[in-house]
């Protein structure tokens, strides 16, 4: 089975509900950058402040910051035995950076998983999530409606909209994938680690493509 994989795709392809299944599927320990910076914002950290004054435009946050809290989470015991990243690398010196200290701590990365998907069908996604405050279910006005409008059906809170799933946040996400992140799909195909999957397929048979693959 292959472990330590880095998941790609553009904003709003279904990274996170992927990555969800497949470490509950084969015990990966799942790795979110934005779910760490998300975290940091709530706790109200010096870090989470500074991230999130660059999320809510749509930026990057800084790669001597995402690196250095990467890097501090792949050491980690629980990641022995494989882990799933989400969110990261997304530029090329976050990727060089990333080989560099998988070497470093013993854990290189044997495969990056690519998710396919238009814009258009991004924008539908996205512009349409709504998560929980509290704690964090996510859902969608379309696709996946909570029972009471506004409420979590798991724990009563209340729903609301991120700050860069608006539109226009979006299009900048989209603007810094195309010019920043997508050039690492060259970068991870030469290096012979890329396998690419159409997420238009659906969530159950884009899991079942990806797991059988993993499980060569």
């Amino acid at each position: 089975m292959k472990k330590n994989i880095i998941l790609m795709g553009p904003p709003g392809a279904g990274k996170g509900t992927l990555a969800k299944q497949l470490m509950s599927a084969l015990n990966l320990v799942h790795i979110s950058t934005g779910d760490m910076f998300r975290d940091a914002i709530k706790a109200g950290t010096p870090l989470g402040t500074l991230a999130k004054s660059y999320i809510d435009k749509g930026d990057l946050v800084p790669d001597e910051v995402t690196i250095g809290l990467v890097k501090e989470r792949l050491s980690q015991g629980d990641c022995a035995k494989g882990f799933l990243l989400d969110g990261f690398p997304r530029t090329l010196p976050q990727a060089e950076a990333l080989r560099e200290l998988s070497k470093e701590i013993n854990r290189p990365i044997e495969v990056v998983v690519n998710l396919d998907c238009d814009n258009a069908e991004l924008i539908r996604r996205i512009s349409g999530r709504r998560v929980c405050k509290t704690c964090g279910a996510p859902y969608h006005v379309i696709t996946l409606k909570p029972k009471v409008e506004g409420v979590c059906d798991i724990c009563g809170g209340p729903l609301y909209q991120r700050a860069d799933d608006n539109e226009e946040a979006l299009k900048v996400r989209l603007e810094h994938y195309v010019q920043d992140t997508k050039p690492l799909l060259d970068f991870y195909a030469k290096e012979g680690l890329l396998e690419s999957f159409n997420s238009l397929v659906g969530k159950e048979e884009l899991f079942d493509q990806v797991s059988k693959f993993l499980n060569k």
